[in-house]
């Protein structure tokens, strides 16, 4: 996989609404493409060794961390879209998911993947949210969910937190991402000399 094209940089460096949606539904829908690009680059060219590596301080992956944003962005879809509690075993299918939600604690970690499966899981869990959002208004966005446990947050406040998930967990990966690197640098060190 190579990094985003200056082309889409260019796009991604203004927010005007995608006309497919409603005005509001729109820019948050810019605003999720933008933070997509940057976990895009951030994780540009990384072999499965890179990103199944993990440190005794920080036990997340950076594949951890992939398969974490895909499995928010699904919980949120559930919540948001059905009306459904993934967490109280509304949502059988759900299950597969929790490993990656909980970073391992309730489920299988996300391990031996490659980037490519890594990223189509992603682009296949925010087409279904595009999709989804397409077919929704403004009105809907500014309404609170009735789903008990869920009822203080309204439908903006969820999308605006899967944006704010993606953009605090790239920054961890932009991190790993940063010490992997310096391992690498190190290990290759000794044998120039």
């Amino acid at each position: 996989m190579t990094s985003p094209t200056p082309e889409a940089w260019a796009r991604a460096l203004r927010i005007d609404p995608e006309p497919a949606y409603s005005p509001t539904i729109g820019v948050l829908v810019e605003m999720l493409s933008y933070a997509r690009l940057t976990t895009l680059q951030a994780v540009a060219g990384l072999d499965r060794a890179e990103l199944d590596t993990t440190y005794d301080d920080f036990p997340h992956s950076i594949a951890m961390l992939l398969g974490h944003l895909a499995a928010a962005e699904r919980a949120y879809q559930f919540i948001s879209f059905q009306g459904l509690d993934p967490f109280a075993g509304d949502v059988p299918e759900y299950d597969r998911s929790l490993g990656a939600m909980t970073y391992g604690e309730h489920g299988l970690a996300v391990r031996g993947f490659e980037l490519e499966e890594l990223l189509a899981e992603l682009a296949g869990v925010r087409q279904v949210t595009l999709s989804e959002l397409a077919r929704r208004d403004d009105t809907w966005l500014g309404e609170r969910l009735t789903l008990p446990g869920f009822t203080d947050m309204n439908h903006h406040w969820i999308w605006f937190h899967v944006m704010e998930e993606e953009l605090s967990d790239r920054g961890q990966i932009r991190l790993l991402r940063q010490a992997i690197l310096r391992a690498e640098e190190r290990a290759v060190e000794p044998a120039a000399q």
